[in-house]
């Protein structure tokens, strides 16, 4: 891993030059635990003083596109503008290239001022899986043994480690994905890794099999056909779901969301998660019947899980804010401001 240099920080800090953050860099700073620290500490705070248009969403082509996530603070003690700016070309995998690519740039909103950039992709990947395990903090069972990881894709190890982070009791991860061999891989290699103790990883290749066993389901595929079903959920289990992000996409049918008591990170979520959109139209759930968001459930406003028995669903798209708030603990952490 590359370690930080305190001599380039030191002449960053003084130079009027923006700061390019490596990949490798950022990676040096980030945990799953100091980021789901941080927006359990931060988040209630600045809530209230962003801006956040909606996302701006561009079809390039049949199969590829682009995304502009914009966000503002107008707190002088948040002093940042911020802008991930992100492709989709799904495509790319026939060329060995990553489907989804991008930058974060992060401006001081005082001046204007461009203060640094960074890869977003890796900067996604660190905040989505932290978000989740933020609210499994609040929605999930404390003693919680199994987690069931489906999809074994750039998203699975980060959501991996931070459940695990934010659920100390976790004993046995299954992961499944379509193509078994992707599964059984990324056990193998989180199995040899060495950073986990007393945790045992398994790839599988049914999940209706290993899915009643989940204590945590955690979800994290572009799927366009329900995955788990709702009746085989265990009493208590909690549902994450990370991978759809338009109405055509969905990772549980509906008895999932009817089963259990359905918590979002934010109000798009409402609009464009598949899984609620069409439950929303067939009248499975109303959206007066959700059980709240991410901020409202750090904050106290609303009441997570409410007994062992309970099913609860986590819904997630992702948001301008908790990019920022990633971005911002980089940034500082990197030039010790």
């Amino acid at each position: 891993m590359a370690t930080i240099d305190k001599d380039e920080i030191s002449t960053n800090n003084v130079s009027s030059s923006p700061v390019f953050i490596s990949t490798e860099t950022l990676c040096t700073i980030l945990t799953h635990q100091t980021l789901i620290n941080h927006f359990e500490s931060t988040l209630p705070k600045v809530s209230t003083f962003f801006q956040t248009p909606i996302r701006q969403h561009y079809s390039l082509s049949p199969s590829s596109s682009l995304l502009l996530m914009p966000s503002w603070s107008s707190s002088p003690s948040f002093p940042y503008i911020g802008v991930k700016l992100v492709t989709h070309f799904p495509l790319n995998s026939a060329v060995n290239l990553p489907g989804v690519q991008g930058s974060y740039v992060l401006f001081s909103s005082t001046n204007g001022k461009t203060l640094t950039s960074m890869d977003s992709t890796e900067l996604t990947l660190y905040r989505t899986s932290s978000v989740s395990a933020l609210a499994s903090k609040y929605l999930a069972r404390r003693d919680c043994e199994v987690l069931v990881m489906v999809g074994a894709g750039a998203l699975a190890p980060h959501l991996i480690r931070a459940h695990v982070s934010a659920t100390p009791s976790l004993r046995k991860v299954f992961i499944w994905n379509r193509t078994v061999e992707k599964a059984t891989t990324l056990a193998q290699k989180l199995r040899e890794s060495g950073e986990f103790s007393g945790l045992s990883f398994e790839g599988c290749g049914c999940l209706d099999e290993v899915v009643g066993l989940g204590d945590i389901v955690s979800c994290a595929t572009n799927s366009e056909t329900p995955l788990v079903k709702g009746e085989m959920l265990k009493a208590g289990a909690h549902l994450d779901l990370v991978g759809s992000f338009k109405d055509s996409m969905k990772e549980c049918d509906d008895e999932a969301l009817r089963r259990g008591t359905v918590f979002v990170d934010n109000e798009a979520a409402l609009v464009e998660a598949g899984e609620l959109v069409g439950a929303f139209e067939r009248g499975v759930i109303k959206k007066d019947e959700i059980g709240g968001n991410l901020v409202e459930l750090v904050r106290g406003d609303k009441v997570g899980r409410s007994s062992s028995e309970e099913i609860t669903v986590f819904k997630s798209v992702g948001s301008a804010v908790v990019d920022m708030l990633t971005a911002q603990l980089v940034y500082e952490t990197y030039t010790g401001s």
